[in-house]
Protein backbone atom coordinates (compact mmCIF):
# COMPACT_ATOMS: atom_id res chain seq x y z
CA UNK A 1 0.00 0.00 0.00
CA UNK A 2 1.22 3.49 -0.83
CA UNK A 3 0.37 6.69 1.03
CA UNK A 4 1.28 10.09 -0.39
CA UNK A 5 2.49 12.21 2.52
CA UNK A 6 0.38 15.30 3.19
CA UNK A 7 1.28 18.46 5.13
CA UNK A 8 0.75 17.74 8.83
CA UNK A 9 1.24 14.00 8.47
CA UNK A 10 3.48 12.27 10.96
CA UNK A 11 4.25 8.66 11.83
CA UNK A 12 1.96 8.73 14.86
CA UNK A 13 -1.25 9.84 13.17
CA UNK A 14 -0.70 7.62 10.11
CA UNK A 15 0.01 4.60 12.34
CA UNK A 16 -3.19 5.32 14.27
CA UNK A 17 -5.25 5.36 11.05
CA UNK A 18 -3.98 1.92 9.97
CA UNK A 19 -4.17 0.57 13.57
CA UNK A 20 -0.43 0.04 13.87
CA UNK A 21 0.26 0.33 17.60
CA UNK A 22 3.96 1.24 17.51
CA UNK A 23 4.65 3.94 14.87
CA UNK A 24 8.39 3.14 14.84
CA UNK A 25 7.61 0.10 12.68
CA UNK A 26 6.03 2.31 10.04
CA UNK A 27 9.38 3.96 9.40
CA UNK A 28 11.21 0.63 9.65
CA UNK A 29 8.93 -1.08 7.11
CA UNK A 30 9.14 1.81 4.66
CA UNK A 31 12.95 2.02 4.77
CA UNK A 32 13.25 -1.73 4.22
CA UNK A 33 11.18 -1.63 1.01
CA UNK A 34 11.53 1.84 -0.48
CA UNK A 35 13.87 3.25 -3.11
CA UNK A 36 17.02 4.93 -1.87
CA UNK A 37 15.73 8.43 -2.69
CA UNK A 38 12.57 7.81 -0.60
CA UNK A 39 14.48 6.77 2.52
CA UNK A 40 13.12 8.45 5.69
CA UNK A 41 15.79 9.85 7.99
CA UNK A 42 13.92 12.21 10.29
CA UNK A 43 10.56 13.88 9.53
CA UNK A 44 8.13 12.97 6.78
CA UNK A 45 8.37 15.10 3.63
CA UNK A 46 5.02 16.15 2.09
CA UNK A 47 4.58 14.93 -1.47
CA UNK A 48 6.77 11.86 -1.06
CA UNK A 49 5.56 8.27 -0.96
CA UNK A 50 5.20 6.28 2.23
CA UNK A 51 4.99 2.49 1.93
CA UNK A 52 2.49 0.96 4.34
CA UNK A 53 2.49 -2.61 5.70
CA UNK A 54 -0.49 -4.84 4.92
CA UNK A 55 -2.88 -6.13 7.58
CA UNK A 56 -0.90 -9.33 8.15
CA UNK A 57 2.32 -7.43 8.74
CA UNK A 58 0.54 -4.94 11.00
CA UNK A 59 -0.71 -7.83 13.14
CA UNK A 60 2.83 -9.22 13.33
CA UNK A 61 4.11 -5.86 14.56
CA UNK A 62 1.26 -5.46 17.04
CA UNK A 63 1.86 -8.94 18.44
CA UNK A 64 5.23 -7.71 19.70
CA UNK A 65 3.21 -5.77 22.26
CA UNK A 66 5.92 -3.12 22.60
CA UNK A 67 3.99 0.05 21.77
CA UNK A 68 5.01 2.96 24.03
CA UNK A 69 1.44 3.45 25.27
CA UNK A 70 1.45 -0.09 26.70
CA UNK A 71 4.18 0.68 29.23
CA UNK A 72 3.16 0.33 32.92
CA UNK A 73 3.97 4.00 33.53
CA UNK A 74 1.36 5.07 30.99
CA UNK A 75 -1.23 2.60 32.29
CA UNK A 76 -1.21 3.31 36.03
CA UNK A 77 -3.49 1.51 38.43
CA UNK A 78 -5.05 4.21 40.57
CA UNK A 79 -6.03 2.83 43.96
CA UNK A 80 -8.57 4.32 46.35
CA UNK A 81 -7.44 3.94 49.95
CA UNK A 82 -8.58 7.05 51.87
CA UNK A 83 -8.36 5.62 55.41
CA UNK A 84 -7.04 8.32 57.74
CA UNK A 85 -7.22 11.04 55.07
CA UNK A 86 -7.61 14.55 56.50
CA UNK A 87 -6.43 17.38 54.24
CA UNK A 88 -7.22 20.97 53.27
CA UNK A 89 -7.25 22.48 49.78
CA UNK A 90 -7.08 26.03 48.47
CA UNK A 91 -9.93 26.10 45.98
CA UNK A 92 -10.37 28.75 43.28
CA UNK A 93 -13.13 29.19 40.71
CA UNK A 94 -12.87 31.72 37.88
CA UNK A 95 -15.89 32.27 35.64
CA UNK A 96 -16.20 34.39 32.50
CA UNK A 97 -18.82 35.09 29.87
CA UNK A 98 -18.46 36.82 26.51
CA UNK A 99 -21.44 38.37 24.76
CA UNK A 100 -21.08 40.79 21.83
CA UNK A 101 -17.41 41.35 22.68
CA UNK A 102 -18.33 42.26 26.26
CA UNK A 103 -16.52 40.15 28.84
CA UNK A 104 -17.67 39.64 32.41
CA UNK A 105 -15.26 38.00 34.83
CA UNK A 106 -15.76 36.90 38.39
CA UNK A 107 -13.80 34.72 40.76
CA UNK A 108 -13.86 33.50 44.32
CA UNK A 109 -11.93 31.11 46.51
CA UNK A 110 -12.27 29.15 49.73
CA UNK A 111 -10.55 26.50 51.80
CA UNK A 112 -12.06 23.03 51.43
CA UNK A 113 -11.50 20.47 54.17
CA UNK A 114 -11.97 16.77 53.51
CA UNK A 115 -11.78 14.26 56.36
CA UNK A 116 -12.27 10.50 56.14
CA UNK A 117 -14.49 9.27 58.98
CA UNK A 118 -15.16 5.56 58.50
CA UNK A 119 -15.75 2.68 56.09
CA UNK A 120 -19.02 0.88 56.67
CA UNK A 121 -20.91 -1.61 54.49
CA UNK A 122 -18.64 -0.89 51.52
CA UNK A 123 -19.09 2.90 51.73
CA UNK A 124 -16.57 5.51 52.82
CA UNK A 125 -17.90 8.43 54.84
CA UNK A 126 -16.19 11.81 54.57
CA UNK A 127 -16.88 15.12 56.27
CA UNK A 128 -16.68 18.06 53.86
CA UNK A 129 -16.32 21.69 54.96
CA UNK A 130 -15.78 25.04 53.24
CA UNK A 131 -14.29 28.02 55.02
CA UNK A 132 -12.33 31.27 54.51
CA UNK A 133 -14.40 32.44 51.57
CA UNK A 134 -13.26 35.34 49.46
CA UNK A 135 -16.24 37.63 49.01
CA UNK A 136 -15.27 39.94 46.16
CA UNK A 137 -18.58 41.73 45.73
CA UNK A 138 -19.27 41.84 49.47
CA UNK A 139 -23.05 42.09 48.98
CA UNK A 140 -25.52 41.35 51.73
CA UNK A 141 -27.05 38.39 49.87
CA UNK A 142 -23.62 36.90 49.21
CA UNK A 143 -22.80 37.17 52.89
CA UNK A 144 -26.13 35.58 53.80
CA UNK A 145 -25.55 32.67 51.41
CA UNK A 146 -22.07 32.03 52.81
CA UNK A 147 -23.15 32.29 56.44
CA UNK A 148 -26.11 30.01 55.81
CA UNK A 149 -23.92 27.26 54.40
CA UNK A 150 -21.36 27.61 57.19
CA UNK A 151 -23.96 26.49 59.69
CA UNK A 152 -24.52 23.27 57.72
CA UNK A 153 -20.89 22.11 57.71
CA UNK A 154 -19.51 19.55 58.00
CA UNK A 155 -21.58 17.79 55.35
CA UNK A 156 -21.58 14.01 55.09
CA UNK A 157 -20.30 12.65 51.77
CA UNK A 158 -20.70 8.95 51.02
CA UNK A 159 -18.35 7.41 48.45
CA UNK A 160 -18.10 3.88 47.03
CA UNK A 161 -15.00 1.68 47.02
CA UNK A 162 -13.95 3.11 43.63
CA UNK A 163 -13.94 6.69 44.91
CA UNK A 164 -17.19 7.73 43.19
CA UNK A 165 -19.68 9.91 45.04
CA UNK A 166 -22.90 8.15 46.05
CA UNK A 167 -24.84 10.70 48.08
CA UNK A 168 -24.54 13.61 50.46
CA UNK A 169 -26.47 14.45 53.60
CA UNK A 170 -26.63 16.76 56.58
CA UNK A 171 -25.53 15.41 59.95
CA UNK A 172 -28.35 14.46 62.32
CA UNK A 173 -27.13 17.07 64.79
CA UNK A 174 -27.46 19.79 62.14
CA UNK A 175 -30.98 18.68 61.26
CA UNK A 176 -32.00 18.63 64.92
CA UNK A 177 -30.65 22.16 65.43
CA UNK A 178 -31.95 23.67 62.21
CA UNK A 179 -34.58 25.88 63.85
CA UNK A 180 -31.94 27.47 66.08
CA UNK A 181 -29.70 27.95 63.04
CA UNK A 182 -32.45 29.72 61.15
CA UNK A 183 -33.22 31.98 64.12
CA UNK A 184 -29.57 33.02 64.40
CA UNK A 185 -29.45 33.85 60.69
CA UNK A 186 -32.62 35.94 60.97
CA UNK A 187 -31.04 37.83 63.85
CA UNK A 188 -27.95 38.55 61.73
CA UNK A 189 -29.96 39.51 58.63
CA UNK A 190 -33.27 41.06 59.85
CA UNK A 191 -35.05 42.07 56.65
CA UNK A 192 -37.77 40.65 54.41
CA UNK A 193 -35.39 39.67 51.59
CA UNK A 194 -33.29 37.62 53.99
CA UNK A 195 -36.44 36.01 55.30
CA UNK A 196 -37.50 34.99 51.79
CA UNK A 197 -34.04 33.60 51.07
CA UNK A 198 -33.98 31.63 54.32
CA UNK A 199 -37.38 30.10 53.59
CA UNK A 200 -35.99 28.75 50.30
CA UNK A 201 -32.77 27.75 52.04
CA UNK A 202 -34.72 25.79 54.66
CA UNK A 203 -36.76 23.99 52.01
CA UNK A 204 -33.64 22.90 50.11
CA UNK A 205 -31.68 21.95 53.22
CA UNK A 206 -34.44 19.86 54.80
CA UNK A 207 -35.42 18.08 51.58
CA UNK A 208 -32.84 15.24 51.33
CA UNK A 209 -33.20 14.72 47.58
CA UNK A 210 -32.90 18.41 46.71
CA UNK A 211 -29.98 18.87 49.10
CA UNK A 212 -28.17 15.86 47.65
CA UNK A 213 -28.73 17.05 44.08
CA UNK A 214 -27.39 20.53 44.80
CA UNK A 215 -24.34 19.28 46.67
CA UNK A 216 -23.47 16.93 43.82
CA UNK A 217 -23.26 20.03 41.61
CA UNK A 218 -20.47 21.39 43.80
CA UNK A 219 -17.32 21.74 41.69
CA UNK A 220 -15.05 20.31 44.36
CA UNK A 221 -17.13 17.22 45.07
CA UNK A 222 -17.98 16.31 41.48
CA UNK A 223 -14.32 16.72 40.45
CA UNK A 224 -12.70 15.05 43.44
CA UNK A 225 -15.04 12.06 43.54
CA UNK A 226 -15.49 11.46 39.82
CA UNK A 227 -14.73 8.19 38.01
CA UNK A 228 -11.21 9.24 37.00
CA UNK A 229 -9.82 6.13 38.72
CA UNK A 230 -11.29 3.89 35.97
CA UNK A 231 -8.74 1.34 34.68
CA UNK A 232 -6.34 2.22 31.85
CA UNK A 233 -5.95 0.22 28.66
CA UNK A 234 -3.49 0.98 25.86
CA UNK A 235 -2.52 4.26 27.51
CA UNK A 236 -6.05 5.62 27.91
CA UNK A 237 -8.85 5.68 30.45
CA UNK A 238 -12.41 6.91 29.98
CA UNK A 239 -15.12 8.21 32.30
CA UNK A 240 -18.12 10.51 32.40
CA UNK A 241 -18.21 13.89 34.13
CA UNK A 242 -21.38 15.88 34.79
CA UNK A 243 -20.84 19.62 34.32
CA UNK A 244 -23.38 22.41 33.86
CA UNK A 245 -26.23 19.94 33.22
CA UNK A 246 -24.16 18.21 30.53
CA UNK A 247 -22.53 14.78 30.62
CA UNK A 248 -19.02 14.96 29.18
CA UNK A 249 -17.18 11.87 27.92
CA UNK A 250 -13.63 12.34 29.16
CA UNK A 251 -10.48 10.69 27.80
CA UNK A 252 -7.56 10.47 30.20
CA UNK A 253 -3.85 9.81 29.68
CA UNK A 254 -0.98 9.52 32.13
CA UNK A 255 2.11 11.69 31.89
CA UNK A 256 5.61 10.49 32.72
CA UNK A 257 7.11 11.91 35.91
CA UNK A 258 10.26 11.40 37.97
CA UNK A 259 8.22 11.75 41.16
CA UNK A 260 7.64 8.20 42.42
CA UNK A 261 4.93 9.34 44.84
CA UNK A 262 2.48 10.81 42.32
CA UNK A 263 0.59 10.03 39.14
CA UNK A 264 0.08 12.85 36.64
CA UNK A 265 -3.08 12.72 34.54
CA UNK A 266 -4.20 14.78 31.54
CA UNK A 267 -7.88 14.92 30.60
CA UNK A 268 -9.59 16.02 27.39
CA UNK A 269 -12.91 15.39 25.66
CA UNK A 270 -13.11 11.94 24.07
CA UNK A 271 -14.73 13.24 20.86
CA UNK A 272 -13.86 16.91 20.74
CA UNK A 273 -14.69 17.27 17.07
CA UNK A 274 -18.27 16.12 17.77
CA UNK A 275 -18.80 18.49 20.69
CA UNK A 276 -19.08 22.26 20.84
CA UNK A 277 -17.96 22.15 24.46
CA UNK A 278 -14.30 22.06 25.44
CA UNK A 279 -12.65 20.57 28.51
CA UNK A 280 -9.07 20.08 29.70
CA UNK A 281 -7.90 18.88 33.07
CA UNK A 282 -4.60 18.15 34.79
CA UNK A 283 -4.37 16.19 38.04
CA UNK A 284 -1.70 15.11 40.46
CA UNK A 285 -2.77 11.98 42.33
CA UNK A 286 -1.05 10.21 45.22
CA UNK A 287 0.17 6.72 44.26
CA UNK A 288 -0.22 5.63 47.86
CA UNK A 289 -3.91 6.34 48.42
CA UNK A 290 -5.30 7.58 45.08
CA UNK A 291 -6.34 10.94 46.53
CA UNK A 292 -5.98 14.12 44.45
CA UNK A 293 -3.16 16.46 45.47
CA UNK A 294 -3.84 19.15 42.92
CA UNK A 295 -6.26 19.69 40.06
CA UNK A 296 -6.78 22.31 37.38
CA UNK A 297 -9.69 22.06 34.95
CA UNK A 298 -11.08 24.44 32.32
CA UNK A 299 -14.55 23.94 30.89
CA UNK A 300 -16.08 26.15 28.20
CA UNK A 301 -19.32 26.04 26.26
CA UNK A 302 -21.61 28.26 24.22
CA UNK A 303 -25.29 28.92 24.80
CA UNK A 304 -27.51 31.37 22.92
CA UNK A 305 -24.48 33.08 21.31
CA UNK A 306 -22.89 33.64 24.73
CA UNK A 307 -19.56 31.95 25.45
CA UNK A 308 -19.01 30.71 29.01
CA UNK A 309 -15.83 29.48 30.63
CA UNK A 310 -15.05 28.12 34.10
CA UNK A 311 -11.58 27.42 35.48
CA UNK A 312 -11.51 25.32 38.63
CA UNK A 313 -8.38 24.56 40.62
CA UNK A 314 -7.53 22.95 43.94
CA UNK A 315 -4.13 22.71 45.63
CA UNK A 316 -3.33 20.69 48.74
CA UNK A 317 -2.12 23.01 51.53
Amino acid sequence: MIHFILPGDNLENIAEKIRLENPVYLKEFHNQHCLKEDFIVDDLVPGKKLLLPDFTKIKTYNDKNDAPFKSPELNPKIVFNPIGFNEKFKTTIKESSINDAKTIDKSFSYIASLQWIKNELGEHLFHFTKDQFSNRNNTKMESLAIESMKYLYPIEVFVNVKGEILRTALKKQTLNNFNQIKEKLLDFFPDKYAEIYLEEFEYAALNPDIFDQRMKEDWFLKSYFSSFRNPFENGKSFFELYLEKTVLNIQQTAKLTDNKEEILLHQTLKNKEENQDDFTGNLSVSKNNGMIRSLNAVYSYKEFSVSYSTEFSIVNI
